[in-house]
């Protein structure tokens, strides 16, 4: 996904107003990753919004009973009513609503 990012014009501009303390630190980050202090920010920012946009697609089930439950939903008629339960916990709304 960042690649595509790299392909497009980059004719968007981003100010950011910092502490000393806190451009040091990511500029002594950059270095360590040999990188400028701009790419740095860029990739870091690009890889936190990925995994917040990613992240509520992703639940841990870490029970047996929880793993058949979650099978046995999705192992149901494509026909079938929207489970409640599994539509709340990916957070997407019903077709009634």
């Amino acid at each position: 996904m960042a690649l595509a990012h790299e392909r497009e014009s980059k004719v968007e501009r981003l100010e950011v107003r910092l502490t000393p303390t806190t451009k040091s630190l990511l500029t002594h980050a950059a270095q360590l990753r040999h990188t400028t202090l701009t790419e740095f920010l860029v990739s870091s920012a690009v890889r936190a919004a990925e995994d917040v946009l990613l992240s509520p697609r992703v639940f841990e089930i870490d029970t047996e009973e929880g793993w058949s439950a979650l099978m046995s939903i999705l192992d149901e008629p494509k026909h079938a009513e929207p489970n409640a339960e599994l539509v709340a916990l990916l957070g997407e709304r019903t077709p009634e609503e």
